[in-house]
């Protein structure tokens, strides 16, 4: 049975689905992800690139070459961040998720906190999941 995920951006312009449980679900506390979010970490989830389709309002999806292989994709109306993926290497198949744009109840099995070295200074982590720097 495939359990189907449904999510949308902030003003619902862009709607889609995923047709696959987020996996490698990580909580990223590098500086682009704080600044393209406008919080303390981004939290996301992957899934392979086949398995996400865009119901509504691909055409108004923005990307933003963030760095040489990572692009990132957002609402142009709202400005929500949705998706990031990479273009090159071993994960080129694979799409991330903004997991708080998910409509649909999620509860990982695993976490963890990834680029904590570079962590919001006036956060901090209180939790037990794994943490890589």
């Amino acid at each position: 049975m495939i359990e189907t995920f449904h999510g949308s951006c902030l003003c619902r312009t862009v709607t889609y689905e995923i047709q696959s449980r987020p996996k490698a679900v990580a909580h990223c506390h590098c500086s682009q992800c704080r600044k393209g979010h406008g919080a303390a970490f981004a939290s996301y989830g992957s899934v392979p690139r086949g398995d996400l389709r865009l119901i509504q309002g691909a055409e108004q999806l923005t990307a933003y070459r963030s760095s040489e292989s990572v692009l990132r994709q957002f609402c142009s109306h709202c400005g929500s961040s949705l998706f990031w993926s990479r273009d090159q290497g071993e994960y080129a198949d694979w799409v991330s998720i903004a997991l708080g744009t998910l409509d649909t109840d999620f509860t990982p099995d695993k976490q963890r906190h990834v680029e904590v070295t570079s962590k919001a200074p006036w956060y901090a982590i209180h939790d037990d999941w794994p943490q890589t720097r």
